[in-house]
Order: C-alpha cells, then structure tokens, then sequence
C-alpha cells in the first residue's frame, strides 16, 4: 500500500454498547402523545384556545420525533451488511435532523397565529384549557419518565427525555396562562403563551438542528478536543508524527476515529494496538479506532500527508 500498513482494533470490547432496546417506552409514549393531541385538538377548537391549538401542534411534532427515534434506535441495532459496512447507525442522526426541522415548521406556524390573535384577541374557555392542560403535564412528565434510565448511554434517548421533560414544563405555563385569564379577563395572555411555547421550542430546537447537521457532516462530536486527540497518539512509544487524523459520529451511541502513525519500523505490537483501544475509549469515548502505521520514507509518499493534500 503507498501509505503503509494499516492496522485497526479488536472489535470485542472497543464499541460501546448497543443502543438499548426502548420499543415498549416508545410505543407506550407514542400511544399517550397522540391520544393527547386528539384531546387538545378538539377541546381547543371547541374552547377557542390558540394555546392549546399550538401545544397540540408542538405536541403532534413530538408524535413524529418519537416515531423517527423509535425507528432510528430500532435500525441502530441492526448489524452491518455488505453495502452498509456500518449498519444504520448515522440513521439516528437523520432523525434528529428530521426532528429539528419539523419543531421549525411548527415554530413558524404557531407564531403566526399567535401575533395574528394578539392583534384580533378572541375569548378562551379558560375552565376546558385548565383541565386538558393538567392531563398533559402528567402525559409529558409520564413520557420523559419512560426513558430516564436510557438518557445518558444514548443522545436519541436523551433527546426524547429531554424533548418531553421540557414539555411538561411549557405545559405548565398553558396552566398558568389560563388560571390568569380566568381572574383577569386577559384575553391576550392566551396567544401571548402561544409565543413564549414558540421561542422556548425555537431555542432547544436550535440547538437540535446544529448539533444534527454538525453530525450529519461528520464533525468532531461535542466534548472531544481534536488536538488533545491529536497530542495523545502523538505521545504513544514510537510515534513521531501523526496526520490524516479524523474523528466522527457513527451515530448517536458511537465515535470513530482513524489516524495515520508514523514510527520508525512502521510496525505495530499488540500491546501499542490494545492501549490505543482502551485509551480511546476511556479518554474520550471512542469506541472505533483504527489506525495505519507508516515508516517516515511512507510518510513522505503518502498522499493523505497534509503537505501532499491540496
């Protein structure tokens, strides 16, 4: 090979585990979101209430997130195959993706509504908002619950819990909204909630879309420091350069990295190759190194040197 030899690790246990298997928690969570946006649909066009039309529309996006998590972490645990040499972990990533901008359609067309209710209030049956709105925090804080135990091995996972945790909270706020107008009269309180749900949802749906079109274009993930990447194998016995160096998701639950090392024998022992494994993995979680050793006349061949690379 022009740029050496290329050496990668054991697979036994360099990955992180396997995405859990959440298919009850979703279906159960799907089951009560979409019942509950049925409830919100209708009682806020009988009740009149934009809030409740715009949690309803926020809440039917949380239907299609957790439709495309479920099937993002059913297909992350399928095994690779000839033509996907890595399976379908990126699809998570997709869904994420997926996720943000269905949040931004709903954003858009909430706000809309809301600045048009502000200009033109109209009055809201606050006594029907108060008691749907009460089922939906036990609904949402009853999802969130169902994926606390899995929300720190998996950021789809987390993603859900955090997604419907939030969402509890900003139901809450429709409460409080219509406990006010039901004491003040306020008409406008109803779209003004409507827009405060819009921005919340607008901020954490930022930071979705970012971080999923960050990973869907193979970018080091949050938390790893290249260059200390980059120092660490440059520090291993032997190495006196490193270069080609990459470091991406795979998907949610597992980091990849490749490198191009050069020694002077170009050679890799078994104990440099099993410290590599165990030291990605505990320094910065990378459960797929794979590494290529060069002898420095290799090196200076190698097209993927960054002084060879236009």
């Amino acid at each position: 090979m022009p740029c050496g030899h290329k050496h990668e690790e054991g697979h036994g246990s360099g990955h992180s585990h396997a995405p859990g298997d959440f298919g009850r928690a979703f279906a159960i969570g799907i089951a009560l979101n979409l019942g509950y946006v049925i409830l919100e649909g209708v009682f806020g066009i009988l009740s009149g209430s934009l809030a409740l039309l715009a949690d309803a529309g926020h809440n039917l996006s949380d239907v299609l997130g957790l439709l495309l998590a479920w099937g993002a972490n059913w297909l992350s645990r399928q095994g690779p195959s000839r033509r996907r040499t890595y399976g379908y972990k990126a699809s998570s990533t997709l869904a994420a993706l997926a996720n943000a901008v269905l949040l931004l359609v709903a954003v858009g067309a909430i706000g809309w509504e809301a600045v048009r209710r502000l200009a033109e209030p109209e009055p809201v049956a606050s006594g029907t908002v108060l008691w749907v709105a009460t089922v939906g925090v036990v609904v949402n804080a009853g999802t969130a619950w169902l994926f606390m135990s899995g929300r720190k091995g998996d950021i789809n996972i987390r993603g859900a819990f955090l997604h419907m945790a939030a969402d509890a909270g900003l139901t809450v706020g429709v409460i409080v909204a219509a406990l006010l107008m039901g004491w003040t009269g306020w008409l406008w309180l109803d779209p003004a909630v409507s827009l405060a749900i819009a921005a919340v949802i607008l901020v954490g749906t930022w930071g979705l879309l970012r971080d999923s079109v960050n990973l869907a274009m193979a970018a080091v993930p949050p938390g790893i420091d290249p260059d200390e990447a980059k120092a660490w194998l440059a520090s291993l016995p032997g190495v006196t350069e490193v270069h080609d160096l990459h470091i991406w998701a795979m998907g949610t639950t597992e980091t990849a990295l490749t490198a191009h090392l050069v020694r002077e024998d170009g050679r890799a022992d078994r104990d440099l190759l099993r410290r590599i494994q165990h030291e990605a993995r505990e320094r910065f979680g990378i459960a797929h190194p794979t590494v290529q050793l060069e002898t420095p006349d290799a090196a200076q061949a190698c097209a993927l040197r960054p002084d060879h690379v236009v």
